[in-house]
């Protein structure tokens, strides 16, 4: 399983999402990400446009196995449903 999380070292909500997803690596065998610092890499959101399939107004956006997650709040629900981790 692998997880992108395109965001900004500014958002606070970018910030918890890497977090999670270090907590994510130490608590998982199968688990990777990359997060991905919009800022460094000259990415904007109207680039991620396309591969999330509609506007996107904020950040992060994040991506499991390729598939379109959400922002912070989606990924953190989605984590504690399939696999009971917490921030």
């Amino acid at each position: 399983m692998f997880v992108e999380i395109f965001g900004r070292m500014t958002c606070p909500y970018c910030v918890r999402a890497k977090q999670l997803a270090e907590k994510m690596k130490t608590e998982l065998t199968d688990f990777d990400f990359e997060f991905i610092d919009m800022i460094e890499k000259g990415i904007s959101k109207e680039d991620l446009e396309p591969r999330v399939g509609k506007p996107v107004a904020t950040v992060p956006q994040i991506f499991l196995d390729n598939v379109h997650v959400g922002g912070c709040t989606d990924f953190q629900a989605l984590v504690k449903e399939r696999f009971g981790i917490e921030v």
